[in-house]
C-alpha cells in the first residue's frame, strides 16, 4: 500500500513513518521544513521526502494520506486531498489501528519528560529480553531510531494530549487504550490548543477512563492537577511515586546521578547513571513501576536504568571546544528549563553556565509562559534570549526581570559574538529551543574554534 504522509519530519508522524515502513508498506511524505534528526532517520530509512505540499505530490493518488496536526484547512495539499476525495485519517488513528490493536500499550503522558521516560522504559524492557516495540518522540540513543515494531505483545508509547488533527480535536493518547499508564506530571501548556488547565484535565480523564480494570496508574504524588484527573474517577489500580508513594528515593548524590530505590520501604538497589536532575529521578521511579507491571523485577529495572543513554536533544552534549561544552536541549517550558539548569548547576558546581533560549513552541509564541521564564534561569549565571521576528510579546520586558544578566538578540550572529567575548574554558553553554535553532550549535562550536 502507498502511504503518504502530510507532516512527515513531526517527531511523531516521523515515527509512525518508519512503522509503516517496516509494516511492509511504501511510505513517503512531505513537510515544509525538513531537518534533523528526522530528515535523516527518514532518509536513511529509504524514505522519499518532499520539501512543501505542492498538490503535484498526490499525483498518482496514494492509496492512503495520513494527514499530521500541524496541517490545517487552507494547507494546499489538505484542499487537494478532500476535493478529490483521497481516504485520509489521522496519524494516532492509523496508530491505533494497524499497530497497536491487540497489544500491552504502555503510555506516557504528562507534560514533561515523556520522551525521556518512555526511552528509559523502552530500553528497561529490551534490557529484560522482552524485546518491546515503541513510538518516541525523539530519538533514544539505546536504540538510534525513534520507533519500531518489536517481537512481543509489548509496545511503549510516548502519549501526548496535544490534538489529533484538523479533523479530530481529542487528544493524540485517546487513540492509544493503554493496559499500563504513567502520568508524569501536569501543567498548562499548548495554549493554541486549550484555553486553561482545567480543558486539559479532561484530556487526561478521557485517557483514564480507557483503562482497563486489571490494568494500571502511575503517577506522582506531588502533582495536584493529576490527583483531580483521578478525582473525576478511576477504575484502575494506582500506584503512586515521590513522597509519601509506594515508590521512593534516596538521594545519594546532590545532581540526581546516583539514588537508591525503595518500593513499599523495602529497598530494591541503587541506580548510578549519567543522567542529572531532580525530574530524571522521578522518571526513573515511573519507570520502573511500569515496567514491574509488565513482569520486570526493580533489580533488574535498576541494572537497565544505570546502562541508559539519553534521548537525542536532551541535555545532548554536541560540542567540546577549548574546554567549553556546548549542549543541545528541548527545553521549551518554564519548569523544564529550571529543573534542566538545576540538575546542570548540581553537576558543574560553580562553573559559569550560559542559557541561550528561543522561545518557540505555539504556547511560548503566544505568551501564555511569559511570567514564569524569569524565575526558570535562576542556576544560569547569564540568560541569551533569542527574539524571532514573529514574538508578539515584549521579550526584553520579561528579560529585564530576571535576576541573573539576561540580553535579548535578534540574530544568530549576535548570540554567537556573545558567546565569544563571554566564554572562557571550563564555560558550560546550553542551547535550548524545540526546533532546529537555524544550526546555531554547529556555527557556534565552529565560531568558538
Amino acid at each position: 500500500m502507498h502511504i503518504h504522509i502530510l507532516g512527515i519530519c513531526g517527531t511523531f508522524m516521523g515515527s509512525m513513518a518508519v512503522l509503516a515502513k517496516e509494516l511492509g508498506h511504501h511510505v513517503t511524505g512531505s513537510d515544509a521544513n525538513v531537518y534533523p534528526p528526522m530528515s535523516t532517520q527518514l532518509e536513511a530509512q529509504g524514505i522519499e521526502l518532499t520539501q512543501g505540499y505542492d498538490p503535484a505530490q498526490l499525483d498518482p493518488a496514494p492509496d492512503l494520506v495520513v494527514i499530521g496536526n500541524a496541517m490545517s484547512r487552507g494547507n494546499p495539499a489538505v484542499e487537494y486531498v478532500l476535493n478529490k476525495g483521497l481516504p485520509y485519517v489521522s496519524g494516532p488513528q492509523w496508530l491505533a489501528d494497524h499497530v497497536l490493536q491487540g497489544r500491552w500499550v504502555l503510555a506516557v503522558a504528562g507534560t514533561h519528560g515523556k520522551t525521556t521516560t518512555s526511552s528509559m522504559l523502552a530500553w528497561v524492557l529490551e534490557h529484560a529480553g522482552m524485546s518491546p516495540g515503541f513510538l518516541i518522540g525523539g530519538v533514544p540513543q539505546n536504540f538510534s531510531v525513534s520507533a519500531r515494531l518489536g517481537g512481543t505483545p509489548f509496545f511503549v508509547i510516548e502519549a501526548d494530549e496535544y490534538d489529533s488533527a484538523f479533523f479530530d480535536k481529542r487528544s493524540k493518547f485517546v487513540h492509544y487504550r493503554p493496559r499500563t499508564a504513567i502520568l508524569n506530571n501536569l501543567e498548562f501548556d499548548h495554549a493554541d490548543i486549550f484555553p486553561d488547565l482545567p480543558a486539559i484535565e479532561r484530556q487526561f480523564h478521557h485517557l483514564v477512563r480507557t483503562i482497563p480494570s486489571e490494568g494500571l496508574v502511575i503517577h506522582p504524588t506531588t502533582e495536584p492537577a493529576l490527583r483531580r484527573v483521578i478525582e473525576m474517577g478511576c477504575w484502575t489500580p494506582v500506584q503512586t511515586t515521590g513522597a509519601g508513594g509506594q515508590w521512593q528515593v534516596k538521594l545519594l548524590s546532590d545532581d540526581g546521578s546516583a539514588f537508591e530505590v525503595m518500593f513499599e520501604g523495602v529497598s530494591q538497589g541503587v541506580v548510578e547513571w549519567d543522567m542529572t536532575g531532580q525530574h530524571n529521578v522521578a522518571n526513573a521511579l515511573a519507570t520502573l513501576a511500569a515496567a514491574r507491571h509488565v513482569g520486570v523485577v526493580p533489580s533488574m529495572g535498576i541494572a537497565a536504568l544505570s546502562a541508559f543513554k539519553s534521548v537525542k536533544r536532551r541535555m545532548e552534549k554536541v560540542a567540546d571546544v577549548r574546554g567549553i561544552t556546548i549542549y543541545d536541549d528541548f527545553a521549551h517550558h518554564p519548569t523544564a528549563i529550571a529543573t534542566t539548569l538545576d540538575g546542570l548547576r548540581k553537576r558543574i558546581g560553580d562553573a559559569p553556565l550560559i542559557a541561550i533560549i528561543e522561545p518557540r513552541s505555539n504556547s511560548m509564541k503566544l505568551g501564555a509562559h511569559r511570567d514564569g521564564l524569569p524565575e526558570s534561569v535562576v542556576d544560569a549565571d547569564q540568560v541569551i534570549w533569542y527574539a524571532p521576528a514573529n514574538l508578539g510579546w515584549d521579550l526584553a520586558a520579561t528579560a529585564a526581570l530576571c535576576t541573573v544578566p539576561s540580553i535579548v538578540s535578534d540574530s544568530l550572529e549576535g548570540i554567537i559574538d556573545r558567546v565569544k567575548s563571554q566564554a572562557q574554558p571550563g564555560t558550560h553553554v546550553v542551547i535550548m529551543s524545540n526546533g532546529g535553532f537555524g544550526g546555531l550549535h554547529g556555527k557556534l562550536a565552529e565560531a568558538l574554534k
